[in-house]
């Protein structure tokens, strides 16, 4: 009985995990507010050289 409990378990957090990976309209808004709000940052404060320039661009490469 405890085995099929866990099985059944395991199961529904597959089926919960498959569910996540679809993004939706607000989702995809969001990143572009993000993306936004991200650019009006660098204008107004500039990387201060090409150490902070290049770890940004790892930080939007990441989705950090």
């Amino acid at each position: 009985m405890r085995m099929s409990l866990r099985t059944a378990a395991v199961a529904l957090m597959l089926v919960g995990l498959a569910a996540c990976h679809q993004e939706g309209p607000a989702e995809r808004a969001g990143k572009s507010l993000d993306n936004a709000g991200q650019s009006v940052s660098d204008a107004l404060n500039p990387p201060q050289g090409p150490a902070q320039s290049a770890g940004r661009k790892v930080d939007r490469a990441l989705g950090n």
